[in-house]
């Protein structure tokens, strides 16, 4: 299969992390206003240019209250930062449909470079006729790393807030004519 242009079915996508919370659980969330342009091989990533945008106020963990306070300045301060943009910068092939890829993560006015495991999920046309693929990507941010730096010590020691933010991504994508 050659280059093509694929876009994301956002119906059929999704962009979940999930955060240590007063060390004992787990707080999970979700963003559900994201785009990608992806010019790529199917079979074989190596070569894909990748650019992924995340809506920073689409953010849900399922509590209002929490939400709000996600976007405003002691967290993702989305007034001066309103999105997440991923850019890949190398792609390697570790096993059959595996992938590491790298890239510049730009957040809260930081731009780091982070690294995913990729896996390609198959191909297949949907009964209208189109060509789709299905990828899915993990990975961790540490919060620190970007400024967001928010947090409160507990009574019984360590933090309310964990710094690794753990991200998993399944997308489904359209190829474009």
């Amino acid at each position: 299969m050659a280059k093509s242009q694929w876009t994301v079915d956002s119906t059929h996508s999704s962009i979940d992390f999930s955060v240590k919370h007063m060390m004992i659980a787990k707080v999970k969330g979700t963003f559900h206003s994201f785009e990608a342009n992806v010019v790529a091989d199917a079979n074989d990533l190596t070569s894909a240019d990748i650019q992924l945008t995340i809506d920073l106020n689409s953010v849900d963990t399922r509590n209002k209250d929490r939400d709000a306070h996600l976007r405003t300045a002691d967290f993702f301060d989305i007034e001066k930062y309103p999105s997440l943009v991923f850019t890949s910068t190398a792609i390697t092939k570790t096993d059959d449909g595996e992938y590491s890829v790298v890239g510049d993560v730009s957040l809260h006015g930081v731009t780091r470079s982070e690294k995913f495991a990729v896996s390609f999920e198959g191909a297949g046309k949907d009964p209208w006729g189109n060509e789709k693929v299905g990828f899915s990507a993990t990975g961790s941010l540490k919060r620190s790393d970007y400024g967001l730096t928010y947090n409160a010590v507990l009574e019984t020691g360590g933090v309310l807030i964990g710094d690794e933010v753990k991200v998993t991504i399944d997308i489904e994508a359209i190829q474009q004519g």
